[in-house]
């Protein structure tokens, strides 16, 4: 019987490549899933926070007369 024998390189090299697979599938599967989503208009389109602030002209006109 052969005893395989794994040096602590090895060993962090293969976590390493298994933490890097399991995060590009990840990302990868969720830029699909974005893709898909957006093609059957799935997507939530976010709320700009800025367009809500509403400023009337007429407010700032009646400070520019007072001056």
């Amino acid at each position: 019987m052969n005893f395989l024998y794994f040096d602590p390189g090895l060993g962090a090299m293969l976590v390493q490549a298994v933490v890097a697979a399991a995060a590009g599938i990840l990302l990868f599967s969720k830029g699909v899933m974005y893709k898909v989503k957006s093609f059957f208009g799935m997507v939530k389109e976010k709320e700009d926070t800025y367009d809500s602030i509403d400023v009337e002209e007429e407010d700032t006109n009646k400070d520019d007369k007072k001056n």
